[in-house]
């Protein structure tokens, strides 16, 4: 489905507002002209009875006002004048003038506005001596109304001419807006496209800024897990690459007949085991991918950790004992009820008890330690292996880091079992914490809030 552009949408919404703003303001401007015309014609024609008013005295005003200058010069300007006399006779009556000066009435000095015939006029009356004399002058608000539309064609013009500015604005703001959207969606097409090394300009307004920060970060996001899922891959080969090399020659030396009699059943045993490596290699490789996934599913229930502890501790108290290997349980007594998954807590337990006998030598210790308190259930499996690097602990359940780092100095698992720990744990709401041990090795610690 096709989209407007954001440049079109802002010129479009520029234009909207300019034109919203340009009727307002023309019929605010065309109201006020006209009234402002209106009231300025009134004020123009009453300061001019004023003068023709001082001009006058009551035996003049009959010649003077007929044919006088002051008379003449007041017509000139489109004003016609009305006399009354003193025995109540109207020079001029019978047109439209008399008619809007009798219907203001001229008794007595001030201001009217009359219609005749549809036409409105403005009458100013001023009153002379004491024997009833008056006149009146009388304009046609025509004449106003006529520069009120020229002043209006003039103000419609302007208004016009901003309208045609605010579009011309709209479209340069437009662009100067969209130009850095248009440089983050360009790189974020080409991220699409496998490249890693593009990077917008962080510029323009503050909310335009914070998109192509966001887009830089996300493509040093994509890049540094790509990087680090190389590397997990390269990890994850050689793991497997040992086991399959020896199933292979073992199986080959069994095909070709060089293996027979107790050879053969040796080598049949290495098979079996490299292949069940290979099985819990596999199966942590599934667990780790389904963790990250919506289906994944947990059973969490209320459990007692400390039956847990000594169940765990049952199965490894043999397998140490093998490898001269002591095991120690420390946990107080009774319960120590917590919510979680069973079965998912005892393959974290066991997978970091495997962890502490892989690297542990003959002699030295690998400690249970459960520990209830402030609200919280700790677990901590202990060792006396050599342990980490102060600096290897805060990436302990990063997957692959210490395979990486371990495997050519001692044991180490498939590089991927401490992260599938930590998504357990995660997931059933728990923490784990990796830091050294009293024991001189490492120690891993799982805590749950006491259920």
């Amino acid at each position: 489905m096709s989209r407007t552009s954001l440049a079109l949408r802002i010129t479009v919404v520029c234009l909207a507002i300019a034109a919203v703003a340009v009727v307002v303001a023309g019929l605010v401007a065309a109201r006020l002209i006209r009234t402002t015309g209106t009231d300025v014609l009134r004020q123009s024609l009453a300061a001019q009875a004023d003068v023709v008013a001082s001009q006058l005295d009551e035996t003049g005003i009959g010649n003077r006002l007929g044919v006088g200058k002051v008379a003449e010069v007041v017509r000139g300007q489109g004003i016609d004048v009305v006399v009354r006399r003193p025995n109540g006779t109207l020079d001029g009556a019978g047109t439209a003038a008399a008619i809007a000066a009798s219907k203001a009435g001229l008794t007595r000095t001030g201001s009217d506005t009359v219609f005749v015939e549809g036409r409105q006029y403005l009458v100013e009356v001023r009153t002379v001596g004491a024997k009833g004399a008056a006149f009146a002058l009388v304009q046609s608000t025509q004449i106003g109304e006529a520069r009120g539309r020229i002043l209006v064609r003039n103000t419609v013009l302007a208004l016009g001419a901003g309208l045609a500015v605010a579009a011309i604005a709209g479209l340069v703001l437009s662009r100067m807006l969209s130009r850095p959207l248009r440089r983050a969606a360009s790189v974020a097409n080409g991220m699409r496209s496998g490249r890693r090394d593009l990077r917008v300009p962080v510029e323009g307004p503050s909310e335009v800024a914070d998109v192509a920060k966001s887009v830089n970060e996300l493509a040093d996001a994509l890049q540094y897990s790509e990087a680090r899922q190389r590397e997990f891959l390269l990890s994850v080969s050689h793991e497997l690459r040992t086991p399959l090399t020896a199933v292979t020659g073992f199986a080959e030396a069994i095909g070709d007949g060089v293996a027979e009699g107790e050879d053969a059943r040796r080598a049949g045993r290495t098979i079996h085991r490299e292949a069940e490596r290979l099985e819990r290699l596999v199966s942590d490789l599934l667990e780790l991918a389904r963790l990250g996934a919506d289906e994944f599913r947990l059973d969490p229930a209320r459990l007692d950790l400390a039956a847990l502890v000594d169940e765990c501790a049952d199965v490894w108290r043999l397998r140490c004992a093998r490898q001269d290997v002591t095991l120690l349980v420390e946990r107080p007594p009774g319960e120590v009820p917590v919510i979680a998954d069973p079965r998912r807590l005892r393959q974290v337990v066991d997978g970091l008890a495997e962890n502490a006998l892989r690297v542990t030598p003959a002699g030295a210790p690998i400690v249970f330690s459960l520990v209830a308190a402030d609200g919280q259930a700790r677990l901590a499996v202990r060792d006396g292996g050599p342990g980490l690097a102060p600096e290897d602990y805060p990436v302990a359940f990063e997957r692959g880091v210490l395979n990486k780092r371990y495997r050519d100095s001692r044991p180490v698992g498939s590089g991927i079992g401490l992260a599938l720990a930590h998504g357990l744990v995660t997931r059933m709401g728990g923490t784990l914490t990796a830091g050294p041990a009293p024991e001189g090795g490492a120690a891993f610690t799982v805590a749950f809030r006491l259920g």
